[in-house]
């Protein structure tokens, strides 16, 4: 993006976040705090739950991943990505059938009364790294927009934006969350409606190619989806931005958040993968998606698009500061009810997502390449637990959490190529292929182990 004017940028971004302090407000309830409630005690309504749901869930990292992601796989890539966010299909069913059907007040009350501690502790572990490493992966983000303006700049945007989102959120907790997500989503869509008019109208830009641009079965991008359509059934449920939503409104205004969010949230992501899909067809594979968007639309369509990338950062990591206090506070219950100890969580959060960037970490992807395979040890919990209410031996979820944990972990260690025991044992050798062997490898064990579980504790009289 060299071409980027880094100071009408800068204005913008300083624009934004004026706005945004100014929209939050001061919250001075428990439940506006944690959970996003006005100060009359009404949750949420439709309107700006979707669109926080939305928004919260268009990472600037998913940006880019779902046009890097088309510019080398082409349409292939783009659906498989999008085919992630039928999480908010499984997202609401799950919600649902917690809160409706079992009586949860949270996923930890749930995962506690079947679990034990146990169950708890596996998840929170999880839940912890995600909501560092989403924090992390967006500041990241924001230093490659404003890569183009030098090291000193770049790292000086991504303190800045930590800082503004943490004030606004540790101001007005999710209710400042749910709020500025309504305006960030309005101007975010502007933004990717604007982007792939750009695309659309270019002398360039073929349908048709686009539509074949994944014309072989085994492409890494139909691999991918393969990933996905295994992984979504227990991604949305290791998210807590998805999940802490699902509890503070109706069950009529909860569905219909949800599944408006699934169809609104795919347009997008899908809209912006078809940009990477246009630019690897009149690139050639050669530069890298920003690189070779860049001279295909020009100047201001990458000021448009740094705009989007810095607003879709700036809407998750508030969000994450949200949840991140709820889980400390609320979920986990360390220290004392209270908006201070929330804010506090915050500012640790903050301060750890700064350090991961700093310290001088520049692989996008390294901090969240694992958090789908590990999400899996939840498939089963969901399918037996959850959905068909049967009753587990905690053993079982130490071996599923086990498996997940030491499959995520090969797979790292694979796609960052310290070892290469996959493709020794199976003979594959993309990383995708890769993945979708450690996914297969733990859904099955892990369904295995709760089917074990299941009949000993029946032949036990419900002795675990």
């Amino acid at each position: 993006m060299e071409s980027l004017n880094i100071p009408v940028l800068t204005l913008i971004v300083v624009g934004l976040a004026v706005a945004s302090v100014a929209l939050s407000p001061r919250v001075r309830t428990a439940d506006g705090f944690f959970r996003g409630w006005t100060e009359t005690g009404q949750p949420p309504g439709v309107l700006t739950l979707t669109l926080s749901q939305v928004t919260t869930w268009i990472f600037a990292r998913s940006l880019l991943n779902a046009g890097i992601l088309g510019y080398f796989f082409g349409i292939a890539g783009v659906l498989a990505y999008t085919a992630y966010y039928g999480s908010f299909l499984t997202g609401w069913l799950i919600t649902d059938r917690l809160r409706f059907h079992h009586g949860a007040s949270s996923v930890q009350a749930f995962l506690f009364q079947r679990f034990g501690r146990t169950g708890t502790w596996c998840f929170n572990l999880l839940i912890s790294l995600r909501l560092l490493s989403e924090v992390f992966a967006n500041l990241l983000v924001i230093g490659i927009v404003f890569a183009a303006a030098g090291d000193q700049a770049s790292n000086l945007a991504m303190v800045a934006v930590a800082a503004v989102t943490l004030i606004y959120s540790a101001v007005g907790g999710l209710r400042a969350s749910l709020r500025t997500d309504a305006l960030q989503m309005v101007l975010l869509g502007g933004a990717l409606v604007l982007l792939l008019g750009f695309a659309l109208v270019h002398p360039l830009f073929s349908a048709g190619a686009i539509v074949v641009s994944s014309p072989e079965l085994s492409s890494p991008g139909w691999i991918l989806l393969a990933v996905a359509l295994l992984q979504v059934l227990s991604y949305p449920l290791h998210d807590p931005v998805m999940m802490d939503r699902g509890f503070i409104a109706d069950r009529r205004t909860t569905r219909h958040s949800f599944l408006h969010a699934f169809w609104l949230s795919s347009f997008c992501i899908l809209a912006f993968g078809l940009l990477g899909v246009f630019a690897g067809l009149n690139d050639g594979g050669e530069d890298g998606f920003l690189a070779s968007l860049e001279p295909l639309l020009g100047g201001g369509a990458m000021l448009v698009l740094a705009v989007a990338l810095v607003l879709s950062a700036a809407s998750t990591m508030d969000s994450v500061y949200s949840s991140t206090a709820k889980l400390v506070v609320v979920d986990m219950g360390l220290v004392r009810r209270s908006a201070t100890w929330g804010r506090l969580a915050m500012v640790a959060t903050a301060l750890g997502g700064l350090v991961l960037v700093l310290v001088g970490t520049d692989d996008l992807f390294a901090a969240v390449a694992v958090s789908g395979t590990a999400s899996l040890f939840l498939a089963p919990v969901i399918v037996f637990s959850i959905l068909l209410g049967r009753d587990v031996a905690r053993w079982s979820l130490l071996v599923t959490f086990g498996l997940a944990m030491a499959g995520s972990v090969v797979y790292f260690l694979e796609d960052s190529g310290y070892v290469a025991w996959i493709g020794a044992l199976t003979g594959v050798e993309h990383s995708y292929s890769k993945l979708l062997v450690v996914t297969v490898f733990i859904l099955a064990g892990g369904m295995a182990a709760f089917a074990l579980g299941v009949r000993r504790r029946e032949r036990a009289g419900g002795s675990s």
